[in-house]
């Protein structure tokens, strides 16, 4: 046998031995014989370099030093899931649903790992890179860590494997591997990890990924992503993964009815305490793929996925004091600050109380026993107070009446549930806050800036608002502490960077409060640039108003005509005329224009964008040639709106193959035209096909 076959052949049985040992946990060989092959192996490679392959078991133990981990923008993005915390919670996402979709539905139960989410990519049968999940649109890659995850497989089993796809799931330690480091950490002296899931993230971040190879870390895969994918239902996704190679859990189950999902998920709420690693849940999942599609998302959730939260663990501690935050937006946080107390691996000192109704609600008071837990398991709450340890001289709480960072007198407007500093142009948290949230990864995504330098660069006097940003300087920035010349440059270079960001982002991170990442899109898609947005109405006698001139008069007109936006309700539009007509707020947008900022969508954005479709509401149905997802746009480039359900208000039902039978009995009833693919393309024609 020649080296090269040789080497193929220790290759092609290591993997076979890697798979029967991480990923079905039913080794064929002992450690010492898979040893002896592998230091085979990596004699006959480094006696033969022209035959290296970066999917050789012995590249798995690492030794790549990455100093800066590069950001990557997710192909598909990585939608968090909406929680539940009670069955009536699941019957009502059932509901939903069956609102929606035809026909019977099946559900996937999976056990909820506590992990660090995590999509791999592969190209050819081959692993080329694997990002976080960082803020659902975009993350860290992470690949020469992953790469020494040995549940992670370098090269795909079988023929059949998609030529390019993602697969997501969950980066674990378990809980053997967990206290075995702990106690190696002890016996040395250092401080031991709180728990598996923040030391499975933190590892993936370490630079030396030859440290990362000494970490016992898993792998557990659960979804696939891409186009073109051999598959129907999520039940079948996860046995072609299986069949791949990948480490799917096995105690996935396909149920066909929501009572079934509460057996699965009262099962696993006990036996969950036997399995090799943390859990905190179990989704459910719609598992038709097409069902998926037809639903759709929210602007941060698939419709078609629920997570179900087991109940938290509580412990009781004092309450020692109650603070006040001010956040960006001015809204006041009551805060409590407790006795530290350990809950699920993590000490906990402090605790949010929402509001003044949520002290009084609960009649929470400093000295209070009180009963403390992790809502969802992450923020900490107070949920009761044992009034039987309450102190006798033990007095009501009195709510704050003025900021407590700029003693102004605070407001609460009806139907808020807060308290607000209405010092937004003066109260320091509050222009720092605003200035955070410009500069951020989802707004102007600032390089060199970061929240301790806006603390310098406010405290010294050099920015007092985001528009001052573009004013700076080397010269001035370089006085400040740790600021070197080159990281003064950075800064610098990176605000001008910040001029080419996309008009969209651009409005977000003005901070008009209630217009989040959706909302900005939406308003940036609607009215295309910020002379039409901030444009008031014009008075009869008046007519082509200056952009920026006093229109209060207008403020109701304004008003209807940015409710009549689709998805923008009238608290949004008060809010956005609140901004819009305060001359503070008009004067950093001009400030911001005349720097050069995007205050409009770009050509790019812009073409194929028409308004044939204008006032049209659209629901799609069925099975298409085109993906959904380009119908959508289709309809959206062209001004029309597309919703989920079929109403009153339903102009167009685009019906496709398959479409079930009670929405077309509702179409019928409601009166609502149908039309075929071909017949929706016909009415865009000439726009964007």
């Amino acid at each position: 046998m020649s080296p090269k076959e040789q080497i193929q052949s220790l290759r092609d049985e290591l993997r076979e031995h890697n798979y029967n040992y991480y990923v079905k946990d039913h080794p064929t060989i002992s450690d010492f014989e898979f040893d002896k092959k592998l230091e085979q192996l990596k004699t006959l490679e480094a006696a033969h370099p022209e035959f290296y392959d970066a999917t050789s078991p012995s590249v798995r133990v690492g030794g790549e030093v990455t100093k800066n981990f590069r950001t990557v923008k997710h192909i598909n993005r990585m939608y968090s899931l909406d929680n539940s915390y009670s069955t009536e919670d699941l019957k009502d996402w059932e509901t939903r649903i069956k609102k929606i979709v035809d026909g019977d539905i099946s559900y996937v139960c999976e056990l909820k790992y506590d992990g660090a989410s995590i999509s791999l990519h592969y190209e050819n049968g081959t692993f080329v890179q694997a990002v976080t999940r960082g803020d659902g649109n975009q993350g860290d890659e992470v690949t020469a860590n992953v790469r020494t995850i040995k549940s992670v497989p370098l090269q795909l089993k079988g023929a059949d494997v998609p030529t390019k796809f993602e697969i997501r799931g969950e980066i674990v330690l378990p809980w053997e591997g967990f206290y075995k480091m702990n106690e190696e950490r002890e016996a040395q002296g250092l401080d031991v990890y709180r728990n598996p899931r923040n030391t499975a993230s933190g590892s993936l971040k370490l630079q030396d990924s030859a440290e990362v190879a000494k970490r016992p870390l898993d792998c557990l895969l659960y979804s696939l992503a891409g186009e073109h994918l051999p598959v129907k239902t999520q039940s079948d996704s996860l046995e072609f993964a299986r069949k791949w190679g990948f480490k799917v859990p096995k105690e996935s189950k396909l149920v066909n009815s929501i009572e079934e999902v509460f057996e699965f998920i009262n099962y696993w709420d006990v036996a969950r305490r036997e399995l090799p690693y943390e859990t905190d849940g179990v989704v459910v999942k719609v598992n038709s793929l097409r069902q998926q599609e037809e639903l759709g998302f929210t602007a941060k959730s698939p419709k078609w996925a629920m997570a179900y939260k087991f109940a938290a663990e509580q412990v009781t501690t004092r309450l020692e004091e109650i603070t006040y935050q001010v956040g960006r937006t001015g809204s006041i946080t009551p805060v409590a600050n407790l006795k530290p107390v350990e809950i699920s691996g993590t000490t906990v000192r402090r605790a949010s109380l929402h509001n003044a109704d949520q002290i009084e609600k609960l009649d929470i008071r400093v000295g209070d026993e009180v009963y403390v837990e992790k809502g969802g398991e992450i923020i900490p709450k107070i949920v009761a107070v044992d009034v039987s340890k309450r102190p006798e001289n033990s007095v009501p709480t009195v709510y704050a009446t003025h900021c407590p960072e700029c003693h102004t007198a605070l407001v609460r407007n009806e139907g808020d549930a807060k308290h607000y500093c209405p010092n937004e142009m003066a109260c320091p948290p509050q222009v720092k806050g605003r200035i955070q949230h410009f500069i951020s990864r989802k707004a102007m995504d600032i390089d060199g800036i970061g929240s301790e330098t806006v603390d310098q660069l406010v405290e010294a006097g050099l920015i007092h608002n985001y528009a001052d940003l573009y004013d700076l300087t080397v010269e001035q920035v370089l006085p400040l502490e740790r600021m070197a010349q080159k990281s003064a440059e950075n800064m610098i270079n990176g605000i001008a960077a910040s001029k080419q960001v996309p008009f969209e982002r651009v409005l977000f991170g003005l901070g008009i409060r209630y217009v989040g990442e959706t909302v900005a899109k939406k308003l940036a898609k609607h009215y295309k640039n910020i002379e039409a947005l901030f444009k008031m109405p014009a008075e009869p006698e008046k007519e082509n108003l200056d952009l920026f001139a006093d229109v209060s008069s207008a403020v109701e007109k304004k008003t209807e005509e940015l409710t009549a936006v689709p998805e923008i309700g009238e608290r949004i539009a008060e809010s956005v005329v609140a901004f819009i007509t305060d001359p503070h707020q008009l004067d950093m947008v001009k400030r911001l224009q005349s720097s050069g900022v995007q205050l409009a969508l770009s050509e790019e954005q812009l073409e194929g964008q028409t308004d044939k479709l204008v006032g049209k509401s659209f629901v799609i149905s069925g099975v298409f040639e085109m993906s959904r997802n380009d119908l959508k746009k289709l309809i959206e480039d062209n001004g029309g709106k597309v919703s989920s359900s079929l109403s009153s208000k339903t102009d167009y039902l685009v019906r496709g193959e398959n479409m079930g039978p009670s929405k077309l009995e509702k179409a019928e009833k409601l009166g609502i035209t149908m039309i075929s693919e071909s017949a929706f393309l016909e009415m865009v024609e000439g726009s964007n096909r």
